[in-house]
């Protein structure tokens, strides 16, 4: 609440920006996109209620002209990645300057793309992963023994990691690859053949 106050009070201080909304979780998103269909929407990528990459692509086919800025503490390249692929047209992480947000959010009203320097920087320096939906190697792993049935603390104790990290990467894996149901993950895991039907 502390933060979209700041947020909006940085908006409304641009003379041809109007704030029109605020909404505090992915369902108050959707409703208020779709009722007022603003030019800029600004929007975090962790919500109270998950995650809003699968609501990026839902908001650009039912408001079209609603360009999207993630405003983000994630710095990690995947994550922009998947943002920019789902249809955001900007990325700022939070720690930025106000500037640049404001600058991310006039490119977005002209249709413009706005990554974050340093991120683009390490976008641009990394190689594109050769695995599959651009996991990482222990990625990989995990997503494996996922789809072979093993628990978050099985898995823990086979790569010798503690349960709350098995969490996160699978997590991650689920944002990524956009799946969120174990059987969706074990039919990936069948189609980039890293288990067996057998």
């Amino acid at each position: 609440m502390v933060v979209r106050h700041g947020l909006r009070m940085l908006l409304e201080s641009e003379p041809d920006f109007e704030v029109v909304g605020e909404a505090g979780d992915l369902d108050e998103t959707r409703r208020y996109v779709l009722m007022r269909q603003p030019d800029v929407l600004i929007l975090d990528l962790t919500m109270p209620d998950g995650t809003s990459i699968d609501l990026i692509p839902q908001l650009r086919e039912r408001s079209p002209q609603t360009r999207i800025v993630v405003l983000t503490m994630h710095e990690e390249p995947a994550f922009a990645r998947s943002a920019l692929a789902a249809g955001a047209l900007g990325y700022v992480l939070k720690e930025a300057a106000d500037e640049e947000l404001i600058d991310a959010v006039r490119r977005a009203a002209a249709n413009e793309r706005y990554l974050n320097p340093r991120l683009g920087a390490r976008l641009a320096s990394e190689p594109a992963s050769g695995l599959p939906g651009g996991l990482s190697e222990r990625e990989v792993e995990v997503l494996r023994l996922i789809a072979l049935g093993h628990t978050n603390s099985e898995i823990a104790a086979k790569l010798f990691l503690s349960v709350r990290t098995v969490e996160t990467h699978r997590a991650h894996i689920q944002q990524k690859l956009r799946l969120s149901t174990r059987s969706e993950l074990v039919r990936y895991a069948l189609d980039q053949r890293l288990i067996s039907a057998e």
